[in-house]
């Protein structure tokens, strides 16, 4: 199952707003893709990189766009933690791992 946190609904709906700006169709459209490819995390939960960042090999990501979709593996579900710009260094953002 994946869940998604508060903060990383807070960080799709940001992105979508910012590329609203310029497009309501890309904002759509880019949000949309994001959504399905963690869909594929149901099935294939370990398919992303591990973080280099924080290397936890339960804390991984993926890759869309230019975004990254930072998840944390935990028992039977896979929380989507944040939705992270390429260019924005990570260790700036807060990302809290899913306690148990």
């Amino acid at each position: 199952m994946v869940i998604w946190t508060n903060p990383a609904k807070a960080d799709l709906k940001a992105m979508h707003d910012f590329i609203a700006l310029d497009s309501r169709f890309y904002a759509k459209k880019v949000t949309t893709s994001v959504v399905k490819k963690t869909e594929t995390l149901n099935r294939f939960a370990q398919i992303g990189r591990v973080v280099p960042e924080i290397d936890n090999e339960a804390v991984r990501e993926l890759f869309i766009y230019s975004y990254r979709i930072i998840y944390e593996i935990k028992s039977e579900a896979v929380y989507i933690l944040a939705i992270v710009h390429g260019k924005q260094d990570l260790s700036s953002t807060h990302l809290y791992s899913i306690q148990e």
